[in-house]
C-alpha cells in the first residue's frame, strides 16, 4: 500500500466525521460566517465589503459540499436515516445583491 493510499485509509473517518458535523450544525456555521463577515465590514468600514461577501458566498458553498454524502444525498450522520426537512445543510442563501 502507497503512502497515499495509507493516508487517505486514515483520513476517510476523519472526512466523514466532519461532514456529519457540517450537515448537522450547518446553519450554526452560516450563522457564525455572517457574524464574522458583518464585524470584518464594520471593522474595515466598508472599504472590502464585495470581497467579504464573495469569500462569505464561497466559504458558505464549501460548507454545503462538505455536508453531502459521496453520492450527492445529505447526510445527517446516522446510518440508515434521511435528513429531516429539506436536507440542505444551513439551508440554501441567496447570493448577496450586486453593489
Amino acid at each position: 500500500m502507497g503512502l497515499l493510499d495509507s493516508l487517505k485509509a486514515k483520513l476517510g473517518p476523519a472526512k466523514d466525521k466532519v461532514s456529519d458535523l457540517a450537515q448537522q450544525h450547518g446553519d450554526k456555521i452560516d450563522q457564525g460566517l455572517d457574524k464574522a463577515a458583518k464585524m470584518v465590514d464594520e471593522k474595515t468600514k466598508g472599504k472590502y465589503s464585495d470581497k467579504i461577501q464573495s469569500g462569505t458566498g464561497k466559504a458558505k458553498e464549501a460548507i454545503d459540499r462538505i455536508g453531502q454524502k459521496d453520492d450527492g444525498t445529505p447526510g445527517d450522520g446516522k446510518p440508515g436515516g434521511g435528513a429531516p426537512g429539506d436536507g440542505k445543510p444551513g439551508g440554501s442563501t441567496p447570493p448577496p445583491p450586486a453593489a
